[in-house]
């Protein structure tokens, strides 16, 4: 049986920010721009009291906060300090698989240093990360990611908590449905309307039954419901892209909602590149129609984009290209591929396209 610890970091970008900055500690803090189509990367936990969160638009982080602080992000520092962290990892393990600059999963099975359980492990992996880096971490321990990472919520920030396998059973049976990874809010609803509230109600359909009501993801459901989750610690896997889809609550013929909706996934997709440090070249646009036909759109641009405006005015431009619609749409998703292999590349900034005003939302 594995043992597997969920490292994350807390509140990192606004953390590295507070360490830096001793006038910024205790307040609430945004990591963005407070530009009207700014979006937040980070938040402060003083900030996150007022319900501040990553990827919300920054007009709506100031309604909510009037004193939020803004403070302009510096990836070349986020980036220092993760591989600093992850520096620490190695002297404790071989399999490590970063999720981004201040998350990442590590097979402690066997750990380098010879310590007796994973919760020794990861305490030790925390004491280390505070006292070279001044920064606070979590973590989560358990036998399989899924728990791993569940558990890296339970005692943040600064804490850690560990999920036996004695204990992963009755903790996954009463672990509401909305907290799967893989369940959104609309999968959520539905779930809810077929009497599926908690992990026991999940549990209790069958393979079939999840399967019929859900695609191909009711596999996962079924196995994850059961604490079911074979997945290895995969060390330097490639990333080759990354989306976010939402199916819509109503089948949509509206421009206004279509687009409204596209910049949120666009947005959605950024956050995760300024989360990662990760950028690319194309944008492509997933349309799902109430028949269930599928379209995509994709546009290559020449260098990386690194500005979140091009990214949304891309996506905007893609998905206007297939209006007036014929039918409604079901479905809507961005994703950003074309990754370098080494950031060498040349930058795309937004100053780069003001030339281009059909691009710009």
């Amino acid at each position: 049986m594995r043992k597997i610890l969920h490292i994350d970091m807390d509140a990192f970008y606004a953390s590295v920010e507070q360490r830096d900055n001793p006038d910024l500690r205790g307040k609430p803090l945004a990591v963005g721009y407070p530009a009207k189509r700014g979006v937040v990367a980070a938040a402060s936990y003083e900030a996150r009291k007022f319900g501040v969160r990553s990827a919300m638009p920054s007009v709506t982080a100031m309604r909510m906060c009037p004193e939020l602080v803004f403070v302009t992000p510096r990836f070349d520092a986020y980036r220092s300090v993760s591989q600093q962290i992850r520096e620490i990892f190695t002297r404790y393990t071989d399999l490590i698989e970063p999720l981004s600059l201040d998350e990442a999963y590590l097979d402690v099975t066997a750990n380098l240093r010879g310590l007796p359980t994973a919760g020794i492990t990861a305490a030790h992996i925390r004491q280390d990360i505070w006292a070279e880096t001044a920064l606070t971490a979590s973590a989560g321990i358990s036998y399989n990611k899924f728990l791993a990472k569940l558990a890296s919520d339970q005692r943040k920030p600064n804490g850690q908590f560990t999920i036996t396998p004695q204990d992963g059973p009755a903790y996954i049976e009463a672990l509401p449905a909305a907290k799967v990874h893989g369940i959104g809010k609309v999968t959520t609803d539905k779930m809810a309307r077929l009497g599926i509230v908690t992990g026991a109600d999940l549990k209790a359909q069958s393979r079939h039954f999840l399967v019929e009501q859900f695609g191909k993801i009711g596999h996962w459901y079924y196995a994850i419901a059961r604490g079911e989750d074979d997945r290895p610690v995969e060390p330097n896997r490639p990333r080759k892209s990354y989306s976010s889809e939402n199916t819509l609550l109503e089948d949509a013929t509206d421009a206004k909602i279509i687009e409204a909706e596209v910049r949120e996934r666009a947005e959605d997709v950024w956050s995760w590149c300024e989360k990662t440090g990760t950028y690319g070249r194309t944008v492509t646009v997933k349309i799902k129609f109430a028949d269930f036909e599928i379209a995509t759109r994709s546009k290559t641009h020449p260098s990386l984009l690194t500005d979140v405006h091009v990214v949304v005015g891309t996506s905007l431009e893609l998905i206007r290209s297939i209006f007036p619609l014929e039918k409604g749409v079901r479905l809507l998703g961005v994703g950003l591929s074309n990754f370098p292999e080494a950031d060498t590349s040349s930058q795309l900034s937004f100053d780069a396209l003001l030339g281009a005003p059909n691009l710009i939302p």
